[in-house]
């Protein structure tokens, strides 16, 4: 989203108080059916100073700020908040608030609001948000455009939510080769203002074939008669609109970039990334991750019906429930040797629990350097054989510990062995699983993060179990 939009005149926009606005809000419901009904006078005189406020405060905050507070907010009060916001920034808070919650606003909206929403929006703005508005909508609002933008915005629209397409910037400053830094200068002084992000210039000859970049910092330091070739720089970092947007996020942060060109396979240039995109990226990707190693399907929001919450959860819900039923049978299989040693039931859940941490350490790891690009499937056996003696050593200096401390509890020094063997077996079983589950993910196309929290957690549990009972069986009966 471009600050243009935000910000166009120098009031100071302060961060939102959320706490105050749910207070705002929470006293105007009981009037909440008058205010969305058009009613601008209430009798009650609180309600009335708070409608005012309220008002007040939606006008003043940054649309990411009002974005923050309907995201907040139950169902009937997000509509109340909704119908007060500023309507010429609707579009703004639409590109901000997730779209679980964008899809709720929407529904709200008539199809002349939302024309109204994406009026001044621009094209990559525009197809960010087509997806989710209705098809009428969307041909209406590029009807208003002209050739160039339609272009542009049904380009967008091409590409996959995770291509460097989708998210590219359209506004951009280009210039030649052959001219000097004093024209550069002139030609910048034309603009009432640069696009946002501006840290470089593209160099392009007559066909817009993309030869370099000049620097913005550079440029104010270098001769007016300087020519502009001899200070550009030739080896660009640059992508395609076809590339991913994962790996667009690490060379921005390998690189320390600010904006990065994208051209066609002809190396045609056709539009730019910038910063702001880049941490929308990183920011889903990581909620992304955060969410699937959880088992949930997808971003939910927070007040979401409940039908649509149970939806989102059952599936990984049942999973669990079947892995601790097994678990139970396990535990099951081994009653007799529970019955006769009552210690066994209260040290095999440090048994388990202690597996399932370092599995969860083990995977939360290798899903991260997964995501970042730092590990390759061809060398998970390095690393499987490298966390396999982490665990080794995790397992036998912590296993000797609680070996001691049952030992100790239990006078009984075969419970003590049992419980370093145990511990230290199942971590090893922990890291093994930590490695392969992402890894096999990752090889078969899913992604490597879903539910991997739920599946080590039922490797550990049950492995814990069976290998602790399992050994009392053996060496205490």
């Amino acid at each position: 989203m471009t600050e243009e939009h935000r910000t166009d005149d120098t009031r100071e926009r302060p961060s939102a108080n959320i706490e105050r606005i749910h207070q705002l809000v929470e006293t105007l419901m009981p009037a909440a059916a008058a205010i969305m009904t058009g009613a601008t006078q209430l009798d009650d005189p609180a309600q009335q100073a708070a409608l005012a406020e309220l008002n007040t405060n939606l006008v003043e905050l940054h649309p990411a700020d009002v974005a923050d507070i309907l995201e907040s907010l139950p169902q009937e009060e997000r509509m109340l908040v909704w119908h007060l916001a500023v309507p010429e920034e609707d579009g703004e808070v639409l590109l901000e608030v997730s779209d679980a919650v964008r899809e709720s606003l929407i529904g709200m909206m008539d199809q002349e609001e939302m024309l109204a929403a994406v009026d001044d929006l621009d094209a990559d703005e525009l197809a960010e948000l087509a997806d989710d508005l209705p098809r009428e909508v969307v041909h209406e609002a590029l009807s208003t455009r002209d050739a160039e933008e339609r272009a542009q915005i049904q380009a967008a629209m091409s590409y996959e939510d995770n291509q460097v397409g989708a998210i590219m910037d359209f506004e951009m400053l280009d210039i030649r080769a052959d001219v000097t830094c004093e024209v550069v200068l002139r030609y910048l002084r034309r603009f009432d203002r640069l696009p946002d992000h501006t840290d470089k210039i593209f160099v392009t000859d007559e066909d817009d074939v993309l030869r370099g970049v000049l620097l913005l910092r550079k440029l104010l330091v270098s001769a007016p008669d300087k020519c502009v070739e001899d200070i550009m720089i030739k080896d660009v970092v640059l992508f395609h609109p076809e590339d991913d947007v994962e790996d667009a996020a690490q060379a921005f942060e390998r690189y320390d970039l600010v904006t990065a060109p994208v051209v066609d396979a002809n190396r045609k240039l056709i539009g730019r990334i910038t910063i702001d995109e880049i941490v929308d990226v990183i920011r889903e990707e990581s909620d992304a991750d955060m969410l699937n190693m959880a088992g949930l399907q997808e971003e939910e929001d927070l007040f979401a019906p409940v039908l649509d919450s149970v939806k989102n959860r059952w599936m990984w819900l049942a999973i669990n429930l079947c892995t601790a039923f097994f678990a139970s049978r396990v535990i099951g299989a081994f009653e007799g040797s529970i019955e006769k040693i009552v210690a066994l039931a209260t040290l095999m859940p440090i048994v388990a629990g202690i597996g399932g941490n370092s599995g969860n350490q083990t995977i939360t790891m290798i899903v991260r350097a997964l995501a970042m690009g730092q590990l390759s499937t061809a060398q998970a056996g390095k690393l499987l054989r490298k966390e396999i003696g982490v665990a080794l050593v995790n397992g036998l200096l912590w296993g000797s510990v609680m070996g001691l401390a049952s030992w100790l509890l239990y006078d009984n020094i075969g419970i003590g062995f049992v419980m370093v063997a145990a511990m230290t077996l199942n971590l090893l079983l922990a890291a093994t699983v930590g490695v392969l589950i992402p890894v096999i993910m990752e090889k078969t196309g899913r992604d490597p993060a879903l539910g991997s929290s739920v599946l080590i957690t039922a490797v550990t549990d049950s492995g814990g179990f069976f290998i602790f009972l399992g050994l009392a069986t053996l060496f205490l009966l």
